[in-house]
């Protein structure tokens, strides 16, 4: 950027569903205007309005945004199709921002003048709000994921909850309660008095094609026997949780069979979007479009230092007097932070062959250990050095290549 910051008027706007509110401040943070305006493209142009009136002796707006693929998207598009600077500031440095100032009280104002803050604090390092609709289409679709993922563990504890109850030795049936043929258990047979009359080998023929003929009669007999065991009385009112276990499972199936739709069509548009993240060992589709919705297009970062930035993947050092200690950054997208960090123990993990996933990452981390170095900093290390292949592999489009151990390097 070769305009000084004299030469701006920084525009933070806190957004939401219904609508946006902006604070308008100049270089010294001294505060020159505020607006609220729906969230609509016919309220758009009152903004620009309010904002061009400040912007005397040939000034140009730069506007930063919380979050420009969420509720802002929409203002985002706008903003930059009128040849307007955007930027995208991250909701944790809004938030230190915030949290730094005196008598700081939570309203809309204040959360948009925080933006407008970290705006002013941190230009040359936030990245362009670049709203691809490939990419926010993806994000769309790993948040479905997710979703659906964190349904699926909440009913799964539920069942568990009936199970308990209805089955105290449930946990010998099967290896996973939420597989297809405990499923289907769990419906046909929401408690034991389901069973009665019940033979291994009636069970076994009952099970044997949602079990594909290997539910065998051995493991009937297993279930059979625990609930012999077990000597459970019939409790009261026990047919209305019986509906409650056969409701679980319908959720959980339908679950199942969202989650198998979602997957399919992120694999699509992973292939789509000309991805060659998963060619890199530990790292598989389900990972690189995760780490691809928070980076967005690659394009909006010039080099993997601002992406590194971005994702706060890089230990800082904190001293005084000449003494002090390296620490893991607790900025940036966390998210993103989070997905590098558990790649970073992916690639140093060894097989039980004693065959290390990655043999350099892994060498590099022994190296560090045994200098002294912290675990958790060499992690953070290897996850900065990650940053730089996942930034070149986005961004020329190339696979993953093993280096030769025998450099000794880490590859950049």
């Amino acid at each position: 950027m070769n305009k000084r910051k004299e030469d701006l008027i920084y525009v933070g706007i806190d957004l939401h569903k219904d609508s946006h509110t902006a604070v308008i401040l100049d270089c010294w943070n001294t505060k020159l205007g505020e607006i609220t305006f729906a969230n609509t493209p016919a309220e758009f142009p009152k903004l620009i309005r309010k904002v061009s009136k400040f912007c005397t002796e040939n000034k140009e707006p730069v506007y930063g945004l919380e979050n420009a693929y969420g509720y802002g998207r929409g203002l985002a598009v706008w903003l930059i199709a009128k040849g307007l600077m955007v930027k995208d500031v991250n909701t944790s440095l809004a938030h230190r921002q915030a949290k730094c100032r005196a008598m700081y009280k939570k309203s809309d104002s204040d959360d948009a003048e925080a933006i407008a803050l970290a705006t002013i604090n941190m230009l040359d390092s936030l990245p362009d709000a670049c709203p691809n609709d490939a990419y926010w289409s993806l994000s769309q679709m790993v948040n479905r994921r997710d979703n659906i993922m964190t349904q699926r563990i909440r009913l799964k504890n539920q069942l568990h909850e009936q199970l308990c109850i209805a089955y105290p030795s449930y946990k010998q049936f099967f290896e996973d309660i939420r597989r297809k043929t405990a499923l289907f258990f769990w419906e046909h047979y929401p408690s034991e008095k389901y069973l009665r009359g019940k033979t291994p080998e009636s069970l076994a023929d009952e099970m044997k094609d949602v079990g594909h003929n290997s539910f065998s009669v051995r493991r009937c007999k297993v279930i059979l026997d625990a609930v012999k065991r077990d000597h459970t009385k019939a409790k009261e009112y026990q047919n209305y949780r019986d509906v409650i276990t056969k409701g679980l499972v319908k959720d959980l199936q339908h679950y199942d069979e969202q989650l198998k739709a979602v997957d399919k069509e992120l694999e699509q548009l992973y292939h789509d979007l000309g991805c060659t993240l998963a060619t890199m060992p530990g790292l598989n589709i389900t990972t690189a479009v995760k780490i691809m919705s928070e980076i967005g297009d690659v394009n909006r970062f010039p080099n993997p230092a601002k992406l590194a930035q971005f994702a706060g993947i890089a230990p800082i050092n904190l001293s005084s007097a000449g003494k002090g200690k390296d620490k893991a950054s607790k900025q940036g997208n966390r998210r993103l932070q989070a997905t590098l960090y558990f790649l970073a123990i992916q690639m140093i993990q060894v097989s039980t062959k004693g065959k290390p996933r990655n043999p350099i990452f892994r060498d590099y981390y022994d190296r560090k250990l045994a200098e002294g170095k912290n675990a958790k900093l060499v992690l953070v290390s290897i996850a900065r050095r990650l940053v730089n292949i996942i930034y070149g592999m986005l961004k020329n489009k190339t696979e993953y290549r093993l280096p030769c151990l025998e450099t000794g390097e880490v590859s950049e």
